[in-house]
């Protein structure tokens, strides 16, 4: 079982933790990987893109000129797609681009993800994480004490508006909980820092 280093608030290194072999320590698995990030940066894009089509335009309500006799080719419109100002032809108009990937490649990819960064000893799980008010002074004092000067990704095991407030001004930090943990978001980020908890509750999901 793989173990990471157990820290308290102050950043002072207090014991070590024993994390599951079923979802830290599993042979992460790059193409899964890739998949589930195409798949959530997917369904990220708005897919509000629109244009219109000869039915929309402006316009062109009656035939410009008679058809026969005077020289120039038929017509019906002056809106149709071959006039200045006419409607567009198989342009985009507004989609959802998501999509979804079987669940038990989505539970593989989030499982690769964290087993890549106890791998790559960027994982840190803190006894616990816990604000008497908002502070972003508290915050950056945490990071600090655990040296922590890159990207971060907080996960706690319960919504603590006190922790996700005193974290939202600082760039590069973002706090979920661990339902909202994500592939994309475990790999943008540096370091991933776990309250104790939140690794117990994990592992109960995923294991």
């Amino acid at each position: 079982m793989p173990k990471v280093a157990l820290y308290n608030q102050a950043g002072a290194n207090v014991g070590e933790v024993e994390l599951a072999d079923a979802v830290f320590g599993i042979e992460p698995n790059n193409s899964v990987l890739f998949d589930a990030i195409v798949m959530q940066r997917a369904s990220q894009r708005q897919g509000t893109a629109k244009v219109k089509g000869r039915s929309e335009v402006a316009g062109g309500g009656r035939k410009p000129w008679r058809q026969k006799g005077t020289g120039r080719a038929r017509q019906g419109s002056i809106r149709s797609p071959q006039w200045r100002g006419g409607g567009i032809v198989f342009g985009p108009t507004p989609r959802s681009y998501s999509y979804k990937l079987p669940k038990k490649v989505r539970r593989l990819a989030i499982k690769s993800a964290l087993s890549s960064k106890v791998l790559e000893n960027e994982l840190l799980v803190l006894e616990g994480l816990a604000f008497d008010a908002p502070k972003t002074k508290e915050m950056t004092s945490v990071l600090k004490g655990l040296e922590i000067n890159r990207k971060a990704l907080i996960v706690t095991a319960d919504a603590d508006e006190n922790v996700a407030l005193s974290a939202r001004n600082i760039p590069g930090v973002t706090v979920v909980t661990v339902t909202g943990v994500n592939v994309l978001d475990v790999v943008n980020h540096d370091k991933v820092i776990f309250t104790k908890d939140a690794v117990q509750k994990l592992e109960e999901v995923l294991a």
